[in-house]
């Protein structure tokens, strides 16, 4: 007998469905495998009616029993579905009538079609019932198991259908749903199947809306449709109609708000390219939508999803709906109608084109993080939206404000402007959020990260699969250490126990490896376990989580105009942040949050974040105001105005690195810095080095290339073995140089580009990261892309491996005061106590413990970085000589 008829005679039918056949007779895998593919169709749809753990258990429950037997049991057992909608949790006890008396007959519809919807999806992935089913005067309505022939014709004709008038939907607070009411019960907040929704139009009916021309009900339309935004579609439509050029939609994460709302607008009459008069000029005027990100991670994982929701692969070579710009990385398809980018790469367009011709309109996405570019972002579209729009040629530039955050009175305000000609039109959509059950700490912990290692592990071990886990952690050394304290201890885990898959989520990190994160495990009964910044806060939804391990701290950079230096410290969360990072674990179905910081250090937290603006260095935004011709900082629209101090320096550091002449106007090396893609000390570096005085620019290009790739490329050497220890300083001196941390970025660069064999294995002999050397790799590929584009490179390198030629002495010194054309205001003497003081400001500096010149004296040091954490460091240390700061300040005397 095959095993499917020996299963179909053996299972029992009961009263509230089938019980499974003995284990003696388990199917064989194949069998198992077969009934999830043909579920899979519907499976989506079914884990939002009735949650994700509630399915996988009927599977676990129905794993022996083949078609249509497992049919009969999912049909059969309707009730007890409608039950778990109702929020009980049934164990196998006796159904109460009076519990199933609550359902609807709305409810009892939707049951209804999705289970005829699996009941067709089996008939059809059946081949055996398909050959039945075509047999003459076989009635596919009646089944036979066994001895017991069982009709379905109850099944076929649906109960009466029936809408409720009004549904109110289930508000969210503090990442829980609020169920008022009704006790014990808890919802997601998203309608239950839209098929036969209640979702709310424009007009307050319920009626539904025609389908748009061209569309057709696909997977993923439907999916799209399941989205709290599609209920505003029309209305986010006409709200840019006519003169309406504003839109500020407030929508909680997993609304649906960045992925829809530029499909929405680009199917208007507005968006399409117009050819117009622009002086003496014709020239096109829009046709695309620009939508910013605030990192680069965002802004491709969202393009790839639009895409996919378009029908067209992203990044094709010919024509496409869809495109995303960012750094490193640019995939724009001709004909692209929308375009994700990140805020400093639209920063740079601006200062190309500023009236942003290409655009329709330019929607700006998570503004409630209050970055210096979103900022300076906001004011210049508050300038375009109040100009005349000639440099447009008449044609209005439509600009939608989004924020994941209620808190918008502030944006409010900026744009109601009483000279403002447009309406400001508000929405405020609801997320959908699962509830999410939060636990805190008794007392508070003495090592944050030890208590956040072994919080995963705990978890691992101890709740439930699926469900990944998601923790925060403060930057990119504390993953990378959390991520090798978690591997080494899974390397012990039993053999029985369920895998864990670490992986790393920040913003230096490659496209590549971001995208990691987002992947499900290649291999069944794994976790997986997403380290991250507070990149995963608001911009991307990590799939699969129920679990977020909040360790209530984030690295801050704060910039102390008066002493002209950043301190980069791990700081306390806002509430407003401790709450997005709960609601991480509440996306796909109920989780839970663990916090590593007691209740009452939360209620103390701050209500919201400090705008950037108000705390880190203004250098670059008053650079790119200047090379956008705007010199009355003051009359500039910002929604917070630095402070006054903060800009005097930034103006005098422009000007002393040539940026800016006598009268505050930028010069040609100021606009040229503005096109740079680094920071502009390291923009006037690349522009010396490319005079006939110095000739190192291919060598200033490594070096940087090398500093901006991350937080550090060493590791710390981690191990008991004193052999392996030697054997790794010992590889690690052949990158080293006397002269300091810049001729050893320099050697490392070269010798890894220089690597014809495993650049890998070389990395590790020298404990190098391999990540940051990859992404080494692109900015470098990419500075040189510039410096032949601006012609400061008459033609493009050799490619790589290029031999390793060691730099001479007299090279190296014309390299370090190449530097010192840059950072000459970041220079030490050394003082008679054996301590460095900085020439300008006079303030003591220590060398920072991670400096190749670390417990060295020296006449005098030039160092890339100031910072304070534990003390005044400088980071980055190079020597120097003391008639270098001279000759590179102009002359002028130094004490």
């Amino acid at each position: 007998m095959r095993p499917t008829s020996r299963l179909l005679a053996t299972a029992v039918s009961t009263g509230n469905g089938l019980k499974p056949a003995p284990l003696a007779i388990l199917p064989p895998i194949p069998l198992y495998r077969r009934l999830l593919r043909a579920h899979r169709k519907h499976l989506p749809q079914e884990m939002r009616l009735l949650g994700d753990e509630y399915i996988k258990s009927e599977f676990r429950a129905h794993r022996t029993v083949d078609n249509p037997a497992h049919l009969i049991g999912f049909l059969t057992e309707w009730q007890l579905y409608a039950q778990k909608i109702e929020g009980d949790s049934w164990k196998g006890e006796k159904l109460d009538p009076a519990k199933v008396e609550k359902m609807s007959d709305q409810q009892i519809a939707q049951m209804y079609e999705l289970m005829q919807a699996i009941k067709k999806s089996r008939e059809e992935g059946d081949d055996q019932a398909a050959k039945r089913r075509k047999t003459k005067g076989n009635d596919s309505s009646v089944v036979k198991i066994g001895d017991k022939t069982i009709s379905l014709s109850a099944f076929l004709a649906p109960p009466p259908k029936k809408t409720e008038e009004n549904p109110q939907p289930v508000p969210v607070e503090n990442g829980s749903i609020s169920n008022e009411g009704k006790e014990g019960q808890q919802k997601p907040t998203h309608k239950i199947n839209e098929q036969v929704s209640t979702k709310r139009y424009q007009n307050g009916s319920n009626a539904p809306s025609k389908k748009a021309k061209g569309e057709r009900e696909t997977p993923m339309l439907k999916a799209r449709k399941a989205l709290p935004i599609w209920a505003y579609r029309d209305e986010i439509k006409a709200s840019l109609r006519g003169d309406n050029d504003i839109l500020l939609v407030v929508g909680e994460t997993g609304s649906g708000k960045s992925t829809q709302t530029p499909q929405f607008l680009c199917e208007e009459s507005w968006c399409r390219r117009k050819k117009v008069r622009v002086k003496s000029d014709i020239v096109g005027v829009g046709g695309m939508i620009a939508i910013t990100q605030p990192r680069r991670v965002a802004a491709t994982t969202l393009a790839g999803r639009v895409a996919r929701e378009m029908g067209t692969p992203l990044g094709t070579a010919g024509e496409g709906p869809v495109g995303y710009s960012v750094r490193f990385d640019h995939k724009v398809p001709k004909g692209a109608k929308i375009k994700f980018l990140t805020e400093g790469m639209l920063l740079q367009e601006l200062l190309r084109d500023p009236n942003l011709r290409q655009y329709s309109a330019i929607i700006v996405d998570e503004i409630h993080e209050r970055s210096v570019d979103v900022d300076l972002i906001t004011g210049f579209l508050k300038q375009i939206l109040l100009s005349d729009k000639a440099g447009r040629g008449g044609i209005p530039l439509k600009v939608v404000i989004m924020s994941a955050t209620a808190d918008v009175e502030k944006i409010q305000d900026f744009f109601k402007s009483n000279d403002s000609p447009s309406p400001l039109k508000l929405l405020r959509i609801k997320g959908r959020q699962y509830p999410v059950e939060v636990k805190h700490m008794d007392k508070p912990v003495p090592d944050i990260q030890e208590a956040l290692v072994k919080k995963i592990l705990d978890i691992h071990l101890h709740e439930p699969l699926p469900g990944d886990i998601l923790a925060f952690l403060t930057g990119q050394e504390e993953i990378e250490a959390a991520q090798r304290l978690i591997e080494e201890h899974c390397a012990t885990l039993a053999s029985n126990v369920p895998k864990l898959l670490v992986c790393p989520l920040y913003g230096q990190l490659s496209i590549q490896a971001q995208q990691e994160a987002f992947q499900p495990a290649k291999t069944k009964y794994t976790r997986k376990v997403v380290l991250a910044t507070n990149i995963a806060e608001t911009s991307v939804t990590v799939p699969g989580v129920r679990y977020v391990v909040d360790c209530g701290k984030a690295k801050v950079k704060q910039f102390r105009a008066r002493l002209g230096m950043e301190s980069l410290l791990a700081k306390a969360i806002s509430k407003s942040s401790a709450i997005q990072r709960t609601g991480r674990a509440g996306r796909e179905g109920p989780g839970k949050c663990f916090r590593l910081y007691t209740s009452e250090t939360y209620e103390e937290l701050e209500d919201a974040d400090l705008p950037e603006i108000l705390r880190n260095d203004v250098l670059g935004a008053v650079l790119t105001m200047k090379a956008r011709g705007i010199n009355d900082f003051l009359s500039f629209p910002l929604m917070d105005l630095p402070d006054i101090e903060a800009i005097e320096k930034a103006l005098i550091h422009l000007y002393i690195l040539g940026a800016l002449a006598d009268d505050g106007s930028i010069t040609e090396i100021g606009r040229k810095l503005a096109l740079f893609p680094v920071s502009a000390p390291y923009g006037r570096v690349l522009l010396a080095a490319a005079s006939p005085e110095f000739d190192c620019l291919l060598e200033v290009i490594d070096v940087i290339a090398v500093i901006t790739s991350g937080e550090t490329i060493f590791h710390q050497i981690q191990t008991e073995d004193d052999s392996e220890r030697d054997a790794i300083e010992e590889a690690r001196k052949e990158l080293q140089r006397r002269e300091g941390d810049i001729l050893t970025f320099l050697t490392t660069m070269q010798r890894y580009a220089g690597e014809n064999a495993d650049r890998i294995a070389w990395c590790r002999a020298r404990r190098v990261s391999v990540r940051n050397m990859r992404q080494a790799l692109n900015i470098r590929r990419q500075l040189r892309g510039i410096c032949v584009r601006e012609k400061l490179l008459a033609e493009a390198p050799p490619a790589d491996p290029q031999p390793f030629v060691p730099l001479s002495p007299e090279r190296a010194d014309v390299l370090l005061r190449c530097f010192l054309r840059g950072f000459a205001t970041k220079t030490a003497l050394l003082a008679p106590d054996s301590s460095y003081v900085t020439v300008q400001g006079k303030h003591v500096v220590a060398i920072h413990p991670s400096s190749v010149l670390h417990g060295q004296k020296k006449e005098a040091i030039m160092f890339l970085e100031h910072v304070f954490t534990q003390k005044n460091y400088a980071k980055k240390v190079s020597a120097i000589r003391a008639d270098w700061i001279v000759e590179a300040m102009g002359g002028g005397a130094i004490s």
